[in-house]
């Protein structure tokens, strides 16, 4: 195996920005699947964790759904409804296929997700990484999950399984944690309480010396409610399924496209919004 094809170095400008492994090599109890880690501003600072001590399931920026028709992608414990998070032998892997193309600014994958020997879903991923000014870049990372069994399926959450405010699940970022938590705001919300759960064009999160500004890039992706967490662990998600089961009947995709900016810096509203603007296109 060429670990070099293996795991993808996506640069701007020239410089190494984030590391894609497609073929990690895990426990099945964090679900393995294939992540962006690590991931840095364009002095080098890096921005992102990889299975921390409080959440070991915690893979840097990817995909990761804690239910899909009761397998778990996200990692570690499943959440049981009048039962609360349990050990369950109910994981899956997002299993690479291939990719379609490479290019130092990014790829198009194929991947499956795999559970109890079956192909549940089947997912094309699109990352490219964009130069935007000499200190900020971009993360476009777009996923389209096509169902292939046999019949209807639908994605859950913690939350649909009974626990209020974790609807978490879909793109996910776990940012590096610091020694005081990061900032959080939108465009006219500031804190994790005001921020977790609301829909908005776009997010930050602001550390020592590095912002992440997420923003939904497409209609449907803004549809979406962000998921924050930065008192207990930093990490900033898009929810598929706030509180909701997500159908997707036989042969339907779903698709989600969110972009970040990724800046050295701590950058307030004005230049957050300049930022993403220019980061999606608007």
């Amino acid at each position: 195996m060429n670990t070099q094809q293996d795991t993808p170095v996506l640069r701007v400008a020239g410089r190494p920005v984030a590391r894609y492994v497609t073929r990690p090599e895990l426990p099945d109890r964090l679900s393995p699947r294939p992540y962006l880690h690590p991931v840095t501003t364009l002095s080098g600072t890096a921005v992102t964790e990889l299975s921390p001590a409080d959440h070991t399931h915690h893979l840097g920026v990817g995909v990761a759904v804690p239910d899909v028709e009761g397998h778990n992608f996200w990692g570690g414990r499943t959440y049981v409804r009048d039962q609360g998070p349990t050990e369950l032998d109910n994981h899956g892997a997002q299993r690479h296929s291939g990719f379609q193309l490479r290019d130092p600014d990014g790829f198009v994958e194929e991947l499956r997700w795999v559970a109890l020997g079956a192909v549940l879903l089947r997912e094309r991923r699109t990352v490219a990484a964009t130069e935007l000014t000499d200190t900020a870049w971009a993360l476009d990372f777009t996923f389209s999950l096509t169902n292939v069994t046999s019949g209807p399926l639908s994605i859950g959450s913690p939350a649909t399984n009974g626990r209020p405010g974790a609807g978490y699940g879909g793109f996910f970022w776990r940012a590096r944690k610091e020694a005081a938590a990061p900032r959080v705001f939108t465009a006219d919300r500031e804190g994790e309480g005001a921020v977790h759960g609301t829909r908005a064009d776009w997010l930050a999160l602001a550390g020592t010396g590095w912002t992440l500004v997420l923003a939904g890039a497409t209609d449907r992706s803004r549809q979406d409610p962000w998921f924050v967490r930065t008192a207990e662990y930093p990490g900033v998600g898009a929810s598929l399924a706030a509180d909701r089961r997500l159908p997707v009947p036989l042969g339907d995709t779903v698709v989600r496209r969110v972009v970040t900016v990724v800046a050295d810096g701590t950058l307030d509203r004005a230049e957050a919004a300049v930022l993403v603007r220019k980061a999606v296109g608007q």
